[in-house]
């Protein structure tokens, strides 16, 4: 039996699929790529905008309209805040949600004993405990992305995610020396380690993210480890500190900012200042003089007058970011911010997102102009076209470079020649 993954989303979602594929595997199911024939399509779904939600559907009807003889699985995020919408989709034989991500295969089995449809959607708890998940390897092979916490208990006022995804929980640091173990058993260089609300890891329990790094660090073959997503009112002085010890530590910070003005904020249910940001963003640089910071930035929110668009502006310039992913704000049924309507209009939205990227990649591409002429460390990952090769800088800055030797999984001291859009070039 062959199974083919369709992922959308973010890197749990990635790391989740892996979980799933690898269950299949272990039954005999022969993993393909989803542009291929199989007996099953899994689309991992997103639902945090409501674009996400319409590729979702988009896509569970593409396959089925493609491959009307094989079965369709849906599963993520989507099923999960939205379950209702969700059991309406008929094209999708099964649908489960990410909380029974551990049930595929049974499910699987069901459904070709009944031939008949299933939706098994379960709804998150409070008190919930994190489901042990590990993997052995990672489609990257170089690169693992891995979970070690689930679950928000912030509710921002324009996010689902709370409800997809429940309450802040963590995988024992036991669980995750095995896992990571396996891992660097395997040949993973890279760890970067993932979850919903990753700087909350460890809430309510006698570790924290800090623990994590360093049981990663314990493997002599894992030789950098870095951070997914994290919310700055979670990152302590503590932190920075301890984490400015671990030498394998790549020191790329991605601290969401969503909006640099305080009303705004304050309106979002977000837990900080901009002048608490800022305060955080200056600690990190003094602990870490080659850290990389990085950011989201949403426009448009609900009530975000033209000043409040041009304070946020001008406070994300004051930052001069490595690299600001930029959207509008997309209204969510079910959140508190949905209460009040979307009363920007969407073209002052796409006004203030066009406006916010050309700022921010002017400050980019200085950024990246500065690096001409420098040596960075590099670990390679892939042969991007014939002998040139692809990797990323401790800063992660994809960086290509030609070599007639195959350098994948080999870190190399390079300098940057030269830059586009999307990667340095180095010799």
């Amino acid at each position: 039996m062959k199974a083919a993954f369709y992922t959308l989303g973010c890197k749990v979602n990635q790391y989740e699929t892996e979980y799933m594929s690898e269950l299949l595997k272990n039954a005999g199911f022969e993993i393909v790529p989803p542009n291929e024939n199989a007996d099953y399509y899994i689309i991992n779904s997103c639902t945090v905008t409501a674009t996400a939600d319409q590729k979702t559907r988009q896509n569970v009807r593409k396959f089925k309209r493609n491959h009307p003889d094989s079965t369709i699985i849906l599963t993520g995020c989507m099923p999960q805040a939205f379950p209702e919408d969700a059991k309406s989709l008929i094209e999708a034989d099964i649908v489960l949600s990410n909380k029974s991500d551990n049930d595929i295969l049974a499910l699987i089995n069901e459904y070709q004993l009944s031939n008949k449809r299933i939706v098994s959607i379960e709804e998150h708890q409070k008190g919930d405990e994190f489901r042990e998940c590990s993997i052995n390897s990672f489609i990257e092979r170089i690169r693992a992305f891995v979970k070690i916490e689930d679950g928000c208990d912030r509710f921002c006022s324009y996010c689902i995610i709370p409800k997809a995804r429940g309450r802040v929980r963590s995988k024992p640091l036991e669980q995750l020396k095995k896992e990571i173990k396996t891992l660097a058993d395997n040949g993973i260089k890279e760890i970067v380690l993932v979850g919903i609300n990753l700087s909350a890891y460890g809430k309510g329990e006698d570790f924290d993210i800090v623990d994590a790094v360093n049981v990663c660090a314990e493997y002599e073959n894992i030789i950098r480890i870095r951070l997914g997503s994290l919310e700055p009112d979670h990152i302590t002085d503590d932190i920075i500190d301890r984490l400015s010890k671990i030498d394998k530590f790549c020191p790329q910070f991605h601290i969401s900012l969503q909006s640099g003005c305080n009303k705004t904020l304050k309106n979002m249910n977000r837990h900080y200042t901009a002048e608490e940001y800022k305060e955080l963003c200056d600690k990190i640089r003094s602990a870490f003089p080659d850290a990389s910071l990085t950011t989201d930035v949403m426009v448009g929110f609900n009530e975000e007058a033209e000043d409040d668009f041009y304070n946020s502006l001008e406070f994300v310039k004051s930052i001069k970011f490595e690299k600001v992913h930029t959207f509008p704000y997309s209204e969510r049924s079910g959140t508190a911010a949905s209460k009040k309507g979307d009363n920007v209009p969407k073209h002052i939205k796409e006004k203030r997102a066009s406006i916010m990227i050309e700022e921010t990649e002017k400050i980019r591409n200085e950024y990246l102009k500065n690096l001409v002429g420098k040596t960075v460390e590099v670990l390679f990952e892939s042969c991007a076209d014939n002998d040139i090769y692809q990797g990323y800088t401790r800063g992660y800055l994809p960086v290509r470079m030609k070599s007639n030797e195959d350098i994948i999984g080999i870190t190399r001291n390079v300098k940057i020649t030269g830059y586009t859009d999307d990667f340095c070039i180095a010799e």
